[in-house]
């Protein structure tokens, strides 16, 4: 399966920059999925464990076996952000995390997850399948049309998130309940002008795709979850790497690593600007187009 990890490069190099290459120790990979960050990293660093965390079971397996020549120096483990600090804290202090935020490949590409709006499938959109959440077609189904355009302009910052939302009520009352991605996409297609579809430099599902599976997994609740126990977990000299791929997500990192430095003095931020990929690299590799890199070094 392909999978081209996002910055790899300033990410390897912001680790370099760390006690982590001249110590060793453990480092947590809070965003597992098919594994390339972790793979890079054992390679890189052949003196440290890497603890691979993913809410994705599917992903962890992929991972696993992937990894297996790494087996003595890599833990795949299923958690949540929400559970980090109960399912890692038994393993001590690390020394390292790196978060790779967003949707990956192995989501996108089986249509029967419901993440991709390219693949036609059924409107699931859960991260973890087993983790008993609502999918996206029991909220596209389940509620107003007054709360479909709040979910649609805050998580996807949709300018025409009441029209859309309008649209799936109104085909509600006529008994057409929204079940696939396919269907989704027809939808918004219909719904939007001709030249507002021209005009948005994307497929025209989008924010509203980026929506749903922020609001069904909660991403933005668990990031913050996350990051609140890093402190708690970082030994001396730990460093942390985030890659974001929107302004919200982007958003928290940013405020969180200022008031670390800021107000609870906890360390610094190396990153002062976030770290953008190359021209080279969004040619490479379009999901890198919006991805932003910020670093934070404990003190």
């Amino acid at each position: 399966m392909e999978h081209d990890p996002v910055l790899l490069k300033e990410v390897l190099n912001a680790l370099d920059e760390s006690p982590l290459r001249r110590e060793g120790g453990a480092l947590v990979d809070a965003t597992l999925g098919l594994g390339g960050y972790s793979e890079a990293i054992l390679a890189r660093f052949p003196q440290i464990t890497v603890f691979g965390i993913d809410r994705d079971l599917a992903a962890l397996e992929f991972a696993q076996e992937r990894l297996a020549s790494f087996s003595e120096r890599f833990y795949p483990l299923h958690v949540n952000f929400g559970d980090m600090e109960t399912k890692l804290s038994p393993y001590g202090l690390f020394n390292a995390f790196v978060f790779d935020l967003g949707v990956s490949n192995m989501q996108l590409v089986e249509a029967g997850r419901g993440f991709s709006f390219q693949r036609d499938g059924p409107l699931d959109m859960r991260m973890d399948p087993h983790g008993g959440s609502e999918t996206a077609a029991s909220i596209l189904n389940g509620k107003s049309a007054a709360e479909l355009a709040d979910i649609f302009w805050r998580y996807g910052e949709e300018r025409w998130s009441r029209v859309i939302a309008s649209r799936i009520e109104s085909e509600r009352r006529r008994g057409h309940r929204l079940q696939t991605t396919g269907e989704l996409v027809a939808l918004i297609r219909d719904v939007l002008p001709a030249p507002v579809q021209r005009r948005m430099g994307g497929h025209p599902a989008r924010r509203i795709f980026q929506a749903l599976r922020i609001f069904v997994n909660d991403e933005l609740g668990e990031l913050e979850s996350a990051l609140s126990v890093l402190p708690t977990l970082a030994a001396g000299g730990c460093v942390a790497a985030v890659v974001s791929y929107h302004s919200l997500e982007d958003r928290i990192v940013k405020h969180t690593f200022r008031r670390w430095e800021k107000e609870e003095k906890k360390g610094r931020v190396r990153t002062r600007r976030p770290i953008l990929p190359t021209d080279e690299e969004t040619e490479r590799n379009y999901k890198a187009r919006s991805a932003k890199l910020r670093v934070f070094d404990f003190s």
